[in-house]
C-alpha cells in the first residue's frame, strides 16, 4: 500500500499530502520525519534523482523536482522499486500539468489539476492510473473510451 504522497516547498512546508491508511496522530510524525529527511539529504540532488530510505517496515523514495520535493512512501509489496514507479508516474504528471519543471508559485498556480491528476494516480493507496494520456483524459473530467 503507498501510505503517503508529500509534496514540499524548498523550507519544509508541506504544500500538497495524501495520506492512505495511516491513522492521523501518526500523520505530524510522518511530515516532520519526511521534510528532515529531505533538508539533511535533497542539498545538491539533481532534478528527478531518486534517494531511498527505509523507517520501521515502510520504504521511502523521495527526489526534486524543481523547486518541490516529492516523497513516497509504502510498505508491503510498494517496496522501492515499486515507489520508483509510483514516482515517476507522478513527476512526469506533475511535469505536465506545469508545462516544465515546476517553480513553487507554478505549483500552487496548478494546484488544483495538480491534486485531480494525484487522485487519477493513486486510488485508496493503490497505484491505479500510469498512461499520462488517460490520466489527461481523466482530469478532463471525461469519460474514458476504453475500458
Amino acid at each position: 500500500m503507498i501510505l503517503a504522497v508529500l509534496f514540499a516547498n524548498s523550507e519544509g512546508n508541506i504544500l500538497v499530502e495524501r495520506f492512505n491508511g495511516v491513522p492521523a496522530e501518526e500523520r505530524l510524525h510522518w511530515r516532520s520525519f519526511l521534510v528532515k529527511l529531505g533538508a539533511d539529504n535533497l542539498k545538491g540532488v539533481k532534478n528527478e534523482e531518486l534517494l531511498v530510505a527505509s523507517h520501521k517496515s515502510v520504504y521511502i523514495v523521495y527526489t526534486v523536482l524543481g523547486d518541490v520535493s516529492v516523497y513516497v512512501v509504502g510498505k508491503d509489496e510498494y517496496d522501492e522499486l515499486a515507489l520508483a514507479e509510483v514516482i515517476f508516474v507522478i513527476t512526469s504528471a506533475v511535469k505536465d500539468v506545469c508545462g516544465k519543471l515546476p517553480t513553487e508559485r507554478l505549483f500552487l498556480d496548478k494546484y488544483g489539476r495538480i491534486c485531480l491528476t494525484l487522485d487519477e494516480i493513486i486510488w485508496k493507496g493503490y497505484l491505479e492510473n500510469t498512461d499520462k494520456d488517460r490520466i489527461r483524459r481523466l482530469v478532463r473530467l471525461k469519460p474514458p473510451t476504453e475500458f
